[in-house]
């Protein structure tokens, strides 16, 4: 029995090892002062998503509202897990972050493997077609072969954005740890 415990430990071990040699998430940038007038991109998002995401009457009937939150989750799930001003963040809400990310993708139908600067980069020009009154050229946007399913499917999402509990979850434990580290 001994041996067997002590193969078990190694193994285990060994795969934790594993997990340590992942390389980095794909981190994207955002323009500066995108998030209002915080000239700190990370806090505004961190509030952004936490916000939106509290609740799901926070985003019904308002596509921009929800890709603003999309484009938060994206930009936070490699931010929070590259930079060094996030050390002291919990691991757990860094991967939780992460796994919000692959939720959100997938609600909206944008491909896994998609680079995170790509997908920041459709969904921001996709907000600022709407913003500009442009539903048909948003509409081409969701097109892109970043998609995964047609546009209306998309935008009907983006219009009724559904209860993502892991996004909810990560984003209210950015805050929380945000606000209570300053």
């Amino acid at each position: 029995m001994p041996a067997r415990f002590a193969a078990v430990v190694a193994c285990a071990a060994s795969l934790a090892a594993c997990g340590l040699e992942q390389p980095p998430p794909s981190t994207a940038q955002l323009p500066p002062y995108f998030y209002g007038t915080w000239i700190d991109n990370d806090i505004g998002a961190i509030n952004e998503a936490a916000y939106a995401l509290g609740a799901p009457s926070r985003t019904h009937g308002d596509p921009i509202e929800a890709l603003r939150a999309a484009v938060a989750v994206e930009y936070l799930a490699g931010e929070l897990n590259t930079a060094p001003r996030w050390y002291r963040m919990s691991p757990i809400t860094k991967m939780d972050m992460l796994q919000a990310r692959v939720e959100f993708r997938k609600v909206l139908g944008i491909r896994e493997d998609a680079p995170s600067q790509a997908v920041v980069n459709t969904l921001i020009w996709a907000m600022w077609q709407l913003e500009h009154g442009d539903q048909a050229a948003a509409m081409k946007v969701f097109a892109s072969p970043l998609f995964l399913q047609p546009p209306d499917r998309t935008w009907a999402v983006l219009n009724d954005l559904p209860y993502l509990p892991a996004a909810r979850v990560a984003t209210a434990d950015a805050e929380q740890q945000e606000f209570r580290d300053g």
